[in-house]
């Protein structure tokens, strides 16, 4: 057993040593940061403001938007002020922070993500029974359940990881804490720990995966024997943006553990990395609101008030 010190603070290594790529990490996580914010904030109005989107599907994807922008502003004002202050250090209560909240809202949009898939189940499945399967109480239920789940997951691994003895070195091979990269500093019995936990979540993962995929299997079945194309286009327009992102999500978080494992830096980590925990709160609600027609007639609604608010408070003014 090596030796092992109380760690106070950790290292994160980030993209580069020179000023120059340290300022263009900067600019390019600020903007991707602004975009997703931005993004998913006119979600969140759209869907709360209009009443045309009160229903079970929009409930949940403001739920999902909020996930969002609760997991990108975990990690990236951090990689942005250690960038632009050209500093590594993250103190040990700061990275548990890190790990519990990101691991919080990651685990509980994945839950969102299946709660949807069962919602359009029943929608286009089992429509005369919607209203009553999917009726305001059983919608808050299920949104309670996925935040609950995802506090329930965050702490069970948080847990396990932050109670391993942290050994040989203090630097982690990323821009941000990340579990894998933690568990390389411990030389524990614990360290399997918290592996065998993390394939508990891997094979719950791939539950959730199998449930989703059935439940489209039978959507498109039951899509494909609507009589009236205009109404199997309408059936089709709900269900693509969420299996989009469905399928945004699996891709970059399979990335991640499909990856090659190394010990040293490799910036196939850092790009693995970038994929699941930017590009994904920065795609959603692009995707979102372009394949969606009720979204973009939201959107137009909200941008048209704003802009007679700002009319009306020139001609005040004035």
């Amino acid at each position: 057993m090596p030796n092992c010190t109380t760690v106070t603070e950790f290292l994160l290594l980030g993209f580069s040593d020179t000023r120059e790529l340290q300022i263009l990490h900067f600019v390019i996580f600020l903007a991707a940061y602004l975009a997703a914010l931005v993004g998913n904030f006119l979600v969140i109005t759209a869907v709360t403001t209009d009443h045309h989107l009160h229903s079970p599907m929009y409930w949940f994807l403001a739920n999902l938007s909020i996930l969002d922008l609760g997991s990108i502003s975990v990690i990236v004002p951090n990689s942005m002020a250690n960038s632009l202050l050209n500093t590594r250090t993250i103190s040990y209560a700061g990275c548990v922070s890190q790990v519990f909240l990101f691991f919080l809202f990651s685990s509980a949009d994945f839950s969102f993500l299946t709660i949807m898939a069962y919602d359009r189940y029943i929608a286009i499945c089992k429509p005369l029974h919607y209203e009553i399967i999917m009726n305001r109480r059983a919608c808050i239920q299920m949104a309670a359940s996925a935040w609950a789940a995802g506090v329930i997951y965050s702490a069970l691994h948080t847990g396990n990881t932050f109670s391993l003895p942290f050994c040989h070195s203090n630097i982690i091979n990323q821009f941000f804490c990340e579990i894998p990269q933690l568990l390389k500093l411990s030389y524990s019995d614990t360290y399997r720990r918290e592996l065998s936990a993390l394939a508990f979540s891997v094979f719950l993962g791939l539950g959730c995966f199998v449930f989703i995929i059935v439940s489209y299997v039978q959507i498109f079945t039951a899509v494909w024997r609507i009589p009236s194309e205009q109404d199997r286009q309408k059936a089709f327009s709900t269900c693509i943006p969420h299996l989009t992102v469905v399928s945004l999500f699996f891709s970059t978080t399979g990335i991640t553990y499909l990856k090659p494992n190394s010990d040293s830096p490799s910036p196939l980590d850092l790009l693995a990395a970038v994929l699941y925990s930017v590009v994904p709160p920065l795609m959603n609600p692009v995707i979102y609101s372009m394949r969606n027609r009720e979204i973009q007639a939201a959107l137009r609604k909200l941008h048209h008030k704003l802009i007679c608010s700002r009319n009306n408070m020139s001609i005040f003014l004035s």
